[in-house]
């Protein structure tokens, strides 16, 4: 099963995450497909939201986001049209 979920990077206590389209029995940071965009929980670092119509493609053929992955997917479409 193909899954949409976080993957770790980042120095101790300072991490940020890349959203990452991947294999569900592969390890959180391992091997991945794709890399759709990034999330920094401390909100400093924000240059790449994450790529809505590469989300769009990868839930079309039946990839399954995680809840955190889903509420940043809901929250960049919500920012989308402020800034089209």
């Amino acid at each position: 099963m193909v899954v949409i979920r976080l993957r770790r990077q980042g120095n101790r206590n300072r991490p940020f995450y890349k959203v990452v389209v991947t294999d569900k029995r592969n390890p959180r940071d391992g091997k991945f497909i794709e890399e759709i965009g990034s999330y920094d929980p401390a909100g400093k670092n924000q240059e790449s939201p994450i790529q809505l119509d590469r989300v769009d493609y990868w839930l079309s053929v039946g990839a399954k986001p995680s809840e955190r992955v889903q509420k940043l997917i809901e929250k960049a479409r919500a920012a989308a049209p402020a800034e089209a």
